[in-house]
Parts: structure tokens; C-alpha cells; sequence
């Protein structure tokens, strides 16, 4: 994972951390519905992350996880309208950072096409506009759609390098510690939607030592990556 820029996102193409992504990509605040893809039918994906912890560190378990079906694979480039359906998907269990993601306009391969991207460990919830013409998955687990009224149970703890957290059903709001980070490579975001774009960004910085973040009940995603361990204070 390339460290991210303090102030702007710091984009991904191919795996090479190269600058700021275009500012019109975002998503529709809070998770705009579900989606399908070229598997046929797809099931909602619930709330529990690779990384997320309760009040007391332990690794949070899913029974269910392996009942869930892939909207579509990780590897591969999709046609939005065609192979996905708008809506907000989620990719979890990344752990060598090798998952690369592109929202694009087109399908012409070229710089100016692309509308988002990162590379992810852990996990990504990414919002899929209706707008957005092709979505690229490399390297990834199998993205599920995400039911946004489905429910969890919130931690008050998670992985520092675990990647987005949902607000209020995977992560409860409140102020979080990480601490032991060295040479300013932790990276905290707080986002206002899964869109990935400049505006989707509500507040962001780079971490040597500790780190100290509230996060609101408003906000819709924290993102965390190569950090050390967030407690609740």
C-alpha cells in the first residue's frame, strides 16, 4: 500500500501511487443500494470486515460468511448496467495488498477515464455509480453487494491496517487511539460516502507516534491502513 497523501487521496493505477484522483467521483452519502453482476443472483453482504474487533480485541466471527454468494470475482473488468448494477459492493479478507479497483468513465484504458481507485488491504466498500461506465477489479476477493439496511453489532476496537470500517454497524462512533506508528506511514480517513473521490473525504491525515480521531455518528466510513491497533477511548 503506497502511503496516501495528508489532505487528498492519494490514487492507484496499476500499483503505483501516483497523485489525486479526479474530484468528481463520489458516492450517494450513505451506500445506494444493492447490486448484482455477471454471477446471476447475489447476496447481500453483512457488516463484519476481516480485522474487526469487540470491546475486548477478540477477532469478530461471521457463521454466515460462507453461506453469502459473489455479486462478481476479483479479477476482472465489468460494465456497469451490464455485468454490475449500480449499488455499493465490498471486498474483504485482502492481506498482501495486492487488490486494485478503478471506477472509469469509459472504457478507453486511458488516464483522463479514470473516475477512482485504490489498493486495498483488508477491506473496501466501493459505491458504483449509475454513471460510471466500467469498474476494474484486480487482485481482489470476490466483491459482495451490500443490503444498506442490514444491521451489526459495532466494535470498539479494529485493525489499523483492516482498510474501511462502516460507521455505526461496524465500527461505533467515539474517539479512537492507535498508537506505536512509525515514520509517518498511518493513514486515517473519515468519508462521507464510498465513492473514493476528493469530496467523498471529510477529514484525513498521516501519523507518526499516536494517533487520536473521533469519529461522528454522521460520518459513513473510517478508513485505516498500516496503523497500529484503534481502541475506544
Amino acid at each position: 500500500m503506497g502511503m496516501k497523501a495528508k489532505v487528498a487521496v492519494g490514487a492507484v493505477v496499476g500499483f503505483v501511487v501516483i497523485g489525486a484522483v479526479s474530484a468528481n467521483a463520489g458516492g450517494d452519502g450513505k451506500d445506494g443500494g444493492s447490486g448484482g453482476g455477471d454471477k446471476g443472483s447475489s447476496a447481500s453482504a453483512g457488516h463484519k470486515p476481516g480485522g474487526a474487533k469487540d470491546s475486548g480485541g477478540a477477532e469478530k466471527s461471521d457463521a454466515k460468511s460462507a453461506e453469502r454468494k459473489a455479486a462478481f470475482e476479483g479479477d476482472g473488468e465489468y460494465q456497469v448496467g451490464t455485468d454490475v448494477k449500480p449499488g455499493t459492493y465490498r471486498t474483504t479478507g485482502n492481506d498482501d495488498g495486492m487488490c486494485y479497483w478503478e471506477r472509469a468513465k469509459d472504457a478507453s484504458g486511458e488516464l483522463d477515464s479514470l473516475l477512482a481507485n485504490d489498493n486495498v488491504s483488508g477491506t473496501s466498500y466501493v459505491t458504483v455509480k449509475p454513471t460510471d461506465k466500467l469498474f476494474k477489479s484486480s487482485g481482489c476477493e470476490d466483491w459482495e453487494a451490500v443490503d444498506p439496511k442490514a444491521k451489526g453489532t459495532p466494535a470498539s476496537s479494529m485493525d489499523g491496517d483492516g482498510g474501511m470500517f462502516k460507521v455505526g454497524t461496524d465500527i461505533a462512533p467515539g474517539t479512537y487511539r492507535s498508537t506505536g506508528n512509525a515514520d509517518d506511514s498511518c493513514y486515517w480517513e473519515r468519508t462521507k460516502d464510498a465513492g473514493h473521490g476528493l469530496d467523498s473525504i471529510i477529514a484525513n491525515n498521516n501519523v507518526t507516534g499516536t494517533a487520536v480521531v473521533t469519529i461522528s455518528p454522521s460520518d459513513a466510513y473510517f478508513k485505516t491502513n498500516d496503523c497500529g491497533t484503534w481502541k475506544k477511548a
